[in-house]
């Protein structure tokens, strides 16, 4: 059968109902539903609609709490520490974003972390968010145990997102968004649901052979970008993320797909910065200048242009989904 094709707004719809049809309050099904949304509208597939199953029968077994309320549990004039509940991270995110904003607003630079958390999806989206209302921002967090310390076989830390974004006046912001694994393990996922392989290199079945089957390298280990530089970086996030926040580590995190068990409680950290008080009021005119410069050579482009482009495509056309996906989405909302 044909794909099927969606606006974002019913795709947010769709989700949003799901969610409620599986113990999750409206509040709550809301900010997720947004993310998952804007991760399909800009081309993040394994961050997106594929996410809503898993999502929802943790959230009817109780491994997630849908009926969460983050909450500040520790602040000064710069630094807050956000409780997660044990829901879902996005409904945190969106509380440590309006307190940042407040906060980096009057002294210049603020922190957030995140605690008893969840999945956070696009690490870019978030930190996109807040260079929308015109701070510089970086964001980290942890997951599952997906990758091993460099010379073990064992997976110990998470693939653990690193996210970059900066204000621009007349432009979107510039958003870089990385995994530290050398792909994101969604991508993984996705490719295992829809019985497709991967391209060699990705990761490694639990024996640590190289292997392009989706199932073996999700029972085996990612590999880091950078070898052993990735897995240093990969180390430093885990220290930022669940370390500062007072977070699970991944290899103390449940898993984010499977419906039993103990919640993840994994961790996230949100910094950012206000650049006019922090430049002098100099960084507008000085990001212009090195874009300038980047764009000044033949061949270059700045990341995220084909998250722009992707998300202007859904704009204008909709957005495609396989139709055993919106059957599986089909199927969440008819469930009584």
């Amino acid at each position: 059968m044909s794909n099927v094709c969606l606006s974002s707004q019913e795709i947010e719809s769709l989700l949003t109902k799901a969610l409620m049809n599986h113990q999750v309050s409206q509040a709550n099904a809301v900010s997720v539903a947004k993310a998952l949304a804007q991760a399909q509208c800009d081309g993040q597939a394994g961050h997106g609609v594929s996410r809503i199953k898993s999502y929802c029968l943790q959230a009817a077994t109780g491994k997630v709490n849908g009926h969460a309320t983050p909450a500040v549990t520790a602040q000064t004039d710069a630094a807050v520490r956000i409780d997660a509940a044990s829901g879902f991270a996005f409904p945190a995110i969106d509380l440590a974003i309006d307190e940042l904003v407040t906060r980096a607003g009057k002294q210049g630079v603020a922190c957030a972390t995140v605690y008893r958390s969840h999945h956070f999806g696009v690490a870019g989206w978030h930190a996109e968010r807040l260079a929308m209302q015109g701070l510089v921002a970086l964001i980290v967090g942890n997951s599952p145990a997906a990758i091993a310390p460099h010379g073990g076989a064992a997976p110990l830390f998470g693939t653990n997102p690193i996210a970059f974004a900066a204000p621009r006046d007349n432009d979107p912001p510039l958003v870089i968004d990385l995994s530290l694994s050398k792909v994101a393990r969604g991508k993984v996922m996705v490719a295992a649901k829809e019985g497709q392989p991967i391209p060699e290199g990705w990761g490694l079945d639990a024996q640590g052979q190289p292997s392009t089957d989706p199932n073996a390298v999700l029972a085996g280990s990612m590999l880091p970008m950078g070898d052993a530089k990735g897995a240093a970086l990969v180390l430093m996030v885990e220290v930022l993320a669940a370390g500062l926040a007072g977070a699970n580590f991944g290899f103390e995190a449940s898993s984010f797909f499977e419906a039993e068990g103990t919640p993840p409680g994994v961790g996230q950290t949100v910094l950012c910065f206000n650049p006019n008080l922090m430049s002098g009021g100099e960084f507008a005119r000085r990001i212009e200048t090195l874009v300038t410069a980047i764009l000044g050579q033949d061949g270059t482009r700045l990341p995220g242009s084909r998250r722009l482009e992707m998300r202007r495509r859904a704009d204008t056309t909709g957005i495609e989904l396989s139709n055993t996906l919106h059957m599986e989405l089909m199927d969440l909302l008819n469930k009584d």
